[in-house]
């Protein structure tokens, strides 16, 4: 039987370098090996969609090659793997990244116990973000509800510097379970995957170095237009641990320019939003507002059903939603117009778009996700955006002018020149090629939504309606 001092259990964060577990499990072995494992719990994996399911199964080859190939996987429950495991290699301590979504705290706890009983330190050390949600709060000892005060607090608070990776570090090598590694090669192979980028420390490290010599600079200015390659596309590495914020934060520190700055404050975004599920779980499917919980919303199956499958009739909609189902991608402008147009053009509740992508998105974490949503929807963390309805003609004309984005995407449209791709419904030739009428007409579902937002805020709302369309 092989033997291990201590265990490092990785989840969200399937990399090697700048782990803080890694180095404390090291400390805790004293000279013993250490043993690396991942468990595959078989209820997340069935709620995945096949494409995270295939990110992650990509993601953690990879591990296994920067492990030395001692990477053990286990399939099960985790309340039950993980202590199977310590009694089988017979370690005193499991060392973790501390987890800070509300299924992650659950499941922590429920093997913390367990551990306890047997007498094995369980021991938490860094989390997934440079400062570990529930870290900052305001002067009055509670958590910032919005973006800019938190924003301000988390770079006065600060976050220490990479970690050194231990030396002399020994891994054990232990059996994973005779399917685990079938399971993950099967899901790499299913039908209608998109193409996935490299996957790995190695990989997301390369293309960070990419990002800092080729568009770093032009960030503030590049970032928001679909039809130019401005941004980091880092997110499905930073949302599975391939690589950590605080390594690209250290590699910013010192960068001056708009643009080092702008990506510092996405970053800030991500930890935001963090922050904001430690402190409200129920949050992560449910209105945070609950002043704007009385909206009405549709049930139109059709209707969804046309928005998730680019047929809207709206380019640069159709364009996007595409993009998510060909890529696993979506660019973040994007993500907010097509949010705005199913819970404001269709009157859907955001958790059905939420779903729809985490479903498909490689980057698809709950945080971020779920709240970027509910900023769109109005009952998000935005003091009134409830008001803010994108309209998806003036959107495409200004983040993508050329219409170069939406002809990438949408084949039926590759023959109208320029802008007017936007506005198809103005070119003589404009559905030749099957592309879809409007489902609904953005003006009129504007000032229903308007209305819809207006009744359900009742008095509070007065006098700020007057806002326009973005």
């Amino acid at each position: 039987m092989s033997r291990a001092a201590s265990i490092l259990w990785l989840r969200r964060d399937l990399r090697r370098g700048d782990l803080p577990a890694l180095g404390r499990a090291a400390e805790a072995a004293d000279g013993g090996s250490v043993l690396v494992l991942f468990v595959l719990d078989p209820a997340l994996w069935k709620g995945a969609g096949p494409v995270r399911r295939a990110w992650l199964a990509a993601t953690l080859e990879a591990a296994r090659e920067a492990y030395d190939g001692r990477l053990c996987l286990r399939v099960g429950d985790p309340a039950k793997v993980v202590p199977s495991v310590v009694e089988e290699v017979g370690a005193g301590s499991v060392h973790v990244s501390r987890e800070t979504t509300p299924a992650g705290v659950r499941r922590d706890s429920a093997v913390a116990a367990s551990l306890a009983e047997a007498g094995v330190d369980w021991v938490e050390t860094g989390t997934p973000y440079a400062v570990g949600p529930g870290s900052i709060t305001n002067g009055s000892g509670d958590p910032y509800k919005v973006f800019t005060p938190f924003s301000r607090a988390w770079r006065d608070h600060g976050w220490p510097a990479p970690a050194t990776e231990p030396s002399g570090v020994t891994f054990a090598r232990v059996a994973s379970d005779d399917d685990g590694w079938k399971t993950l090669r099967e899901a790499r192979k299913a039908d209608g995957l998109p193409d996935l980028p490299d996957a790995g420390e190695e990989a997301a490290l390369s293309r960070w170095r990419e990002f800092l010599d080729d568009a770093l600079t032009a960030y503030k200015g590049d970032r928001d237009r679909a039809d130019r390659p401005g941004t980091s596309r880092l997110s499905p590495y930073l949302k599975i641990g391939a690589v950590h914020p605080r390594t690209l934060l250290a590699e910013l520190d010192g960068r001056t320019g708009q643009g080092a700055q702008t990506f510092e404050t996405e970053l800030c975004w991500r930890e935001f939003y963090a922050d904001v599920l430690w402190h409200n779980p129920r949050s992560s499917w449910h209105d945070l507002r609950p002043a704007l919980s009385g909206i009405t919303y549709e049930d139109n199956e059709d209707l969804v059903e046309a928005w998730k499958g680019g047929r809207t009739g709206y380019p640069v909609v159709d364009a996007a939603m595409r993009q998510l189902l060909t890529e696993g991608w979506m660019h973040n402008r994007m993500r907010m117009v097509t949010a705005s147009f199913l819970t404001k053009d269709l009157h859907v509740w955001w958790p059905v778009g939420a779903r729809h992508f985490l479903d498909h998105l490689l980057d698809g974490d709950i945080a971020s996700n779920n709240h970027g949503w509910q900023w769109v929807a109005g009952t998000g963390t935005d003091a009134s955006p409830y008001f803010r309805v994108f309209n998806p003609i003036t959107q495409g004309q200004r983040f993508d002018p050329q219409g170069d984005y939406v002809r990438r995407y949408v084949p039926e449209l590759a023959h109208i020149p320029g802008k007017a791709v936007h506005e198809p419904w103005k070119h003589d030739e404009g559905y030749d090629h099957d592309y879809p009428e409007r489902i609904v007409d953005h003006a009129e579902e504007r000032r229903e939504a308007l209305r819809r937002y207006e009744a359900a805020r009742g008095s509070q709302s007065s006098g700020s309606s007057g806002s326009g369309s973005s």
